[in-house]
């Protein structure tokens, strides 16, 4: 992919969630809601603060982050739905291995 954010903008892929419930149940695309995970594909240089410096972030390239519903951009690139957000409107990081689930209800 030949695209670079500017500023404190990051560019995320979505995690795809298993569509699959606990009890073994499918669910078809069309019932499934967007995740609000993704990992982050590529990262801008930083924003810059009064001074004028430049404040690199705190995210970086292959970071799994957790950002809310309806934060970003969707663009198209390369034929690959990704999103475009500011570093602001991401929420935290998932650290470690372990990829936090959704119980079934």
């Amino acid at each position: 992919m030949k695209f670079r954010p500017l500023h404190d903008r990051v560019v995320i892929r979505r995690v795809e969630e298993v569509g699959k419930t606990k009890g073994g149940i499918f669910i078809p695309d069309t019932a499934k809601e967007k995740p609000m995970e993704g990992e982050i594909v590529a990262v801008g240089p930083g924003a810059r603060n009064e001074t004028g410096a430049l404040v690199p972030l705190d995210v970086r390239k292959g970071d799994r982050i957790l950002f809310g519903k309806w934060s970003g951009t969707e663009i198209k690139l390369d034929g690959e739905d990704l999103l475009i957000m500011a570093e602001s409107d991401i929420m935290g990081v998932v650290e470690g291995t372990a990829v936090a689930k959704k119980k079934a209800v």
